[in-house]
């Protein structure tokens, strides 16, 4: 429940109480700043409140950006200003202040009504308001009646549904999405927010006709494969209007963050596996090139999340590469092909799906493999050539985002302590994790099953991980440190399984490696919304990145081929089991974060 408290004398022939009831506000009036103090006092701990200027002027969209968007506590558009139930204290502050100081002279004789001057006394105390971008959107408060038939002009020059419909769709996206997906998504948001729908719903609409696609593909005929095709692009569509219905009705939530943060990657990763079982039906054996998928696409993704986190609150962060970009940028046509090599998911489930209709399995993931290692070469090549030529001072957030996401266990403070805790010096923390990586993915891949060289290699992968990560991660490349765990990781995971030879070792590698990519994938979203990471013993419980690289290696060492595709399918449950128990403790407990993403995922 919301409740808006209208203050100043009402004017004549304003549509201001209607809108403000037609955004769910229960509207109370108040002739001044006390009486708005009084009907504060009375309002429900629990409720939304706002404050209005009884002489605004301006489109109900700009209303309901400014006073609806759950996402922020306090939020404010000229005239208007409003708090959640966490920030009521805080309004209720500045509004005492006002209230105590309308006897002051020359106060009266101030344009801004109450809930302007409120709001620079927040603004004062230093708090955060969240200030929406309006664009031609009006929202303004005239002081006398010419200036407020202006605005009334200005209001009914734009089309205030347009204007809405349009800023449902992301700000940025990749050419298939913004050219063959948005037209007409968005009308479907539209249609969606009209009847009711929530972006949650749409969301689970979305990964069931995504299941039901792989189930399709699994089926491993001509039309299942027409089918799979088909439906992964509505699942697409579905994925793009859940995003523009919360856009569209600013409806995000805690749920909602954390569905939308999962389910693309369940449903690419489940997609794969329908391929694979396709395959096989048919007598082709693809497990390893839908394990080798996976297994890049995360790995990219991890290559971005790293990059961002370690970069978007760098001081001195200019670089020639970076000036070069945006003067790119500037080019239009520039933006869509740089945009579309890069392989999004638009593009990227576009070109999945055509091949999926049209070939086989087999040829789809290698079309889809050669074309994520170019687009990862092009965008990690740039990265590493702009941490190189910047003089970025990273902060203390950056590496501790950084470390989190390296998901280092105990084997690897064990090792660090053992070590005395001394790091390596500048470019020597990304090689040391990469050579760690290379030397056990390199055992297991170029010896035999049963050897216990890829348990050598994994010791000597523990000691480069307690290298890498025994101080801060703050040097130019520290960030490529946890994708070079994820490879390694992932990548040792998928050579023995491809070693052991027996039908059932590679799903159940694709299963394990699911399972831990979804833990990394949620300590992700956790650090962007500002959470932190996943708690410390959840991380011990699941061995740390190194150490469950080792135990892999140690299984393959003492089991037979057969066992040890048993020994990962039960690793694989163990470990989703925890995962998902306490990420779903966590994304629908109160305190979640309403992650909201405005670029489109690679």
């Amino acid at each position: 429940m919301s409740t808006a408290i209208v203050t100043g004398q009402p004017v004549p022939g304003s549509s201001l109480e209607n809108d403000l009831r037609s955004l769910g506000f229960d509207v109370l009036m108040a002739a001044d700043a006390a009486e708005a103090e009084a009907r504060l006092a009375a309002v429900p701990a629990d409720r939304r409140v706002a404050l209005v200027d009884a002489r605004f002027v301006g489109h109900p969209h700009a209303l309901r950006l400014g006073l609806t968007d759950p996402r922020f506590p306090l939020a404010a558009v000229p005239g208007a200003v409003t708090a959640q139930p966490a920030a009521r204290q805080a309004l209720t502050h500045a509004l005492v202040r006002e209230t105590a100081g309308s006897g002051a002279p020359g106060v009266e004789a101030v344009a801004d009504g109450v809930p302007d001057r409120v709001t620079g006394a927040l603004g004062t105390d230093g708090a955060e308001i969240h200030r929406p971008e309006l664009g031609s959107l009006v929202a303004v408060v005239p002081a006398d009646p010419q200036t407020r038939n202006e605005a009334r002009q200005a209001v009914a020059a734009v089309d205030d549904e347009a204007v809405r419909l349009k800023s449902a769709v992301k700000s940025r996206d990749g050419f298939f999405t913004t050219f063959f997906i948005s037209p007409y998504s968005r009308y479907l948001a539209r249609w969606c927010a009209r009847r009711g729908l929530t972006p949650n719903q749409v969301t689970t609409a979305s990964l069931l006709t995504a299941l039901i696609a792989a189930g399709c593909a699994a089926t491993g005929t001509r039309a299942g494969f027409v089918a799979a095709g088909v439906l992964l692009i509505a699942s697409f569509v579905l994925d793009c209007t859940d995003g523009q219905l919360a856009r569209y009705a600013l409806k995000y939530s805690t749920l909602g963050a954390w569905l939308d943060a999962t389910f693309d990657r369940a449903k690419e990763y489940a997609y794969y596996a329908g391929l694979a079982l396709g395959a096989a039906r048919g007598g082709d054996d693809v497990w390893a090139l839908a394990l080798g998928a996976m297994v890049l696409q995360t790995c990219r993704h991890v290559v971005d999340f790293s990059f961002n986190e370690a970069n978007h609150d760098a001081t001195a962060n200019t670089s020639p590469t970076a000036a070069l970009s945006g003067r790119l940028d500037s080019v239009g046509w520039t933006v869509w092909v740089r945009r579309m090599i890069v392989l999004p998911i638009g593009e990227r489930w576009a070109m999945i799906a055509v091949l999926t209709a049209a070939t086989t399995p087999r040829v789809t993931f290698y079309v889809l493999l050669a074309g994520c290692a170019f687009a990862a070469t092009y965008t990690t090549a740039g990265r590493v050539l702009r941490s190189l030529t910047r003089k970025a001072r990273r902060t203390d957030r950056a590496a501790l985002a950084l470390a989190d996401l390296a998901d280092t266990g105990p084997l690897a403070d064990v090792a660090r302590r053992v070590l005395g805790g001394r790091g390596l010096p500048g470019l020597a923390v990304p090689a040391a994790a990469l050579l760690g990586g290379a030397a056990v993915v390199a055992c297991s891949a170029l010896t035999g099953y049963g050897s216990v060289l890829p348990v050598a290699g994994a010791l000597v992968y523990v000691l480069a991980s307690a290298l890498a990560v025994a101080r801060p991660l703050k040097g130019a490349l520290d960030w490529l440190v946890p994708p070079f765990f994820r490879a390694a990781e992932y990548g040792t995971v998928l050579a023995l399984a491809a070693k052991a030879g027996v039908n059932g070792a590679l799903p159940a590698a694709f299963g394990l490696v699911a399972a831990v990519a979804y833990h990394h994938y949620d300590t992700v979203y956790r650090i962007r919304g500002n959470a932190g990471a996943p708690p410390a013993w959840l991380v011990r419980a699941i061995g740390g990145q190194e150490g469950r690289t080792l135990l892999v290696t140690v299984l393959a060492a003492l089991l037979t081929a057969s066992q040890f595709k048993v020994a990962l399918t039960v690793l694989a449950v163990a470990v989703a089991l925890v995962v998902l128990a306490e990420s779903i403790r966590f994304w629908v407990s109160a305190g979640a974060p309403a992650v909201h993403d405005e670029g489109e995922t690679a």
